[in-house]
């Protein structure tokens, strides 16, 4: 159940190359800091120089690791990986790191975005390669084309990938005795290198170097490999690769921890700038203003300092509800909100209030929330929503509903804000939200908003594809 109704977040990846330590625990740190990136599966992959150790299987980082499975996975060089699935189901199998063979030994893989030609892919390699397909995941056929790709170094068989990969795909992969980073030409997805006790460390997001007591180093360019082994660190960026990134906006607006840089500027400060951007297009006259907790937190602040009106907590956020092995009876389900959230009626009773949200997938969240604000007195509420509506789908490592079920593809704004309970609504304009994050003419992808990808793509792609006739 997701009582969210935020896209849900892709995946997270690190990898460590520290010679004379055991980097098993840096990794687990690295991968605990990226949780919130995906919930499903988590996976240590490590070697000493001579064999990779693998542990993965569902659950959350916590879930998975402990002191004993740590001390079972030595080794100076490792990945890591937390999973939400957008391509091939929540199931064990799919958990990352994946194991391929090819002509250069064994390699692990973990991938954080989603190749929308992995189809087509997995039949061309069938038969040039003689590849075999256990597995469901987009990762298991880009692990086979590592393995298998021609090319006399890691920089040949990575521009041969590019060619033939098509999507987002942050890469960390792992020989025995090498450690190798990926970002696709595009910049769909984020990656970042920082140095530690002497080596190196590559991450989703800066605030796992800071969660290691790494220093950041520099984000990664589109199209660009970095190979790490005891020689040192070497780097190519494709010459193919795009000019200016096409990064998910999505990182911007609520994927990336709010204390993560993105393309050079803290997150937390970009979201500040989309809510008050959103108060500037949509001013309106307010007692106090309430932020959605956490994520959309920034957003509210950014919009109270811009509208003069008073930021407040006035709701409350169960910060121990999360996943849970209990499954909800219905009652509970209708519940969701409610067991998340808890309104302070002493600070809301007889206040007009500007409720402020990230985005809006569904509109689950919102109308519950506005239901339990008028409960607890609220005499107006106006909602700004710091995104533009959401028309389309996410081909590139996100999973943001159906079409049918996205209320901004079926609704009018009018409708929304009746749908809703609202008083007023608006959003975020895609050009107020270019602005906020400082955007070149053609950088980030902002296709869910506009329908206008950085690759061409189909209407509607389903993440269950190779899971007909696979193992369960």
């Amino acid at each position: 159940m997701n009582i969210d109704d935020k896209p849900h977040e892709e995946c997270g990846v690190v990898g460590a190359f520290i010679p004379g330590e055991s980097v098993a625990r840096t990794v687990f740190f690295g991968l605990f800091a990226l949780q919130h990136r995906g919930q499903e599966s988590a996976g240590i992959a490590t070697s000493e120089g001579d064999a990779i150790r693998l542990k993965a299987r569902m659950g959350l980082v916590s879930q998975v690791f402990h002191e004993e499975t740590l001390v079972g996975l030595p080794g100076h060089l490792g990945i890591g990986h937390t999973r939400y699935s957008t391509m091939g189901g929540s199931k064990e199998y799919n958990a990352q790191p994946l194991i391929a063979n090819g002509q250069r030994g064994e390699i692990a893989v973990g991938h954080n975005g989603n190749v929308i030609n992995a189809a087509e892919l997995r039949v061309e390699m069938t038969e040039e390669f003689g590849s075999s397909f256990e597995k469901t995941s987009d990762t298991e056929v880009i692990a086979e084309l590592f393995a298998k790709a021609p090319g006399s170094d890691w920089f040949e068989v990575s521009a041969y990938a590019m060619r033939r990969l098509k999507g987002a795909y942050s890469l960390v992969v792992m020989t025995k005795d090498q450690l190798i980073a990926v970002r696709d030409p595009l910049g769909i997805r984020p990656l970042c290198l920082g140095t530690l006790n002497g080596g190196w460390v590559v991450a989703s997001e800066t605030a796992a170097l800071d969660n290691l007591g790494a220093e950041f180093v520099r984000e990664f360019e589109n199209g660009e490999t970095v190979v790490i082994d005891r020689s040192g660190i070497r780097s190519h960026i494709w010459s193919s690769a795009r000019a200016n990134h096409a990064m998910c906006v999505f990182e911007q607006i609520y994927f990336a921890r709010p204390d993560s840089i993105l393309n050079g500027e803290l997150a937390y400060e970009t979201r500040q700038r989309l809510g008050a951007e959103v108060y500037r297009e949509h001013p309106i006259d307010a007692d106090i203003v309430v932020g959605i907790p956490d994520s959309s937190t920034p957003h509210a602040v950014g919009l109270a300092a811009e509208a003069k009106i008073p930021y407040t907590e006035a709701i409350i956020r169960n910060r121990y509800v999360g996943r849970t092995f209990i499954q909800p009876d219905q009652r509970s389900r209708a519940q969701g909100v409610q067991t998340k959230f808890n309104p302070m009626r002493g600070v809301i009773s007889g206040k007009r209030i500007l409720v402020v949200d990230d985005s809006v997938v569904r509109s689950t969240t919102i109308t519950r929330v506005i239901k339990m604000l008028r409960r607890a007195g609220a005499k107006e509420i106006h909602v700004r929503v710091a995104s533009p509506p959401i028309k389309s789908t996410c081909h590139f490592g996100v999973d943001m509903a159906t079409l049918n079920e996205l209320i901004a593809a079926n609704k009018t704004i009018t409708e929304i804000t009746e749908y809703i309970g609202a008083d007023s609504l608006a959003y975020l304009s895609v050009e107020g939200l270019l602005r906020a994050v400082r955007a070149p003419g053609n950088s980030y992808c902002t296709g869910c908003f506009t329908g206008n990808y950085p690759i061409p793509v189909q209407l509607e792609m389903n993440k269950m594809r190779f899971e007909v006739g696979s193992n369960t």
